[in-house]
C-alpha cells in the first residue's frame, strides 16, 4: 500500500488526503487515502478523487472483505475505455454476471467496483505480481484523465 501512495505521490499536481483523525474527515474514512488531481494543494469542493485506497469495508460494500488481515483495495477512475477492456462490458450496461470474471473479494485481479463500476470505477484487492503494473497504468491514467477535467474546468468561464 505504501508504494501505491508512494507512486501516485510522485505524479504532478496530486493532493493526498490520508483520513485520520482530527482532519475533520468522517471516522468511517480514517485510514484510508484520497488521490485528488489540485496543483494548488487544496481538495476540490466538488471534485472526486481519481483514486482511492481503502481499507475497511464500508456500509453497503462489504462484497470485497476488507476486512482480511492485510486487505486493501485500490479503486480508480481510468475511464470508460479502460471498464470496457478489463471487464468485457460498458460501465452502466446491464448484463448478466460472467461466471469467469474475478468475484469482488478476489486478490491481484483487476474488477468492476463493487459499487461504483456503474460509474466507471475499477478496482484490486492487494495489487501483485499480476495486477501491479497494470495498476500503475490505470493510475497513471486516471490521472492524466483528472488533470483534463481539471484544465477544462480551470477555462470554462462561470
Amino acid at each position: 500500500m505504501e508504494e501505491i501512495i508512494g507512486f501516485v505521490d510522485s505524479l504532478e499536481g496530486v493532493l493526498t488526503q490520508r483520513a485520520h483523525e482530527g482532519d475533520g474527515s468522517p471516522e468511517i474514512a480514517w485510514g484510508d487515502t484520497f488521490f485528488y488531481y489540485a496543483p494548488d494543494g487544496v481538495v476540490p469542493g466538488t471534485t472526486q478523487p481519481f483514486a482511492t485506497i481503502v481499507t475497511k469495508n464500508y456500509p453497503g460494500d462489504e462484497t470485497s472483505h476488507l476486512d482480511r488481515p492485510g486487505v486493501f483495495r485500490v479503486n480508480l477512475a481510468a475511464g470508460t475505455d479502460e471498464f470496457t477492456a478489463h471487464t468485457g462490458r460498458a460501465p452502466r450496461e446491464d448484463v448478466p454476471a460472467d461466471p469467469d470474471a474475478p468475484r469482488p473479494d478476489a486478490l491481484d485481479a483487476v474488477i468492476a467496483h463493487p459499487v461504483y463500476g456503474s460509474l466507471g470505477w475499477l478496482a484490486v484487492n492487494n495489487p501483485g505480481p499480476q495486477t501491479g503494473d497494470e495498476v500503475r497504468r490505470l493510475l497513471e491514467l486516471a490521472h492524466q484523465l483528472a488533470r483534463a477535467r481539471y484544465l477544462r474546468r480551470r477555462q470554462t468561464p462561470p
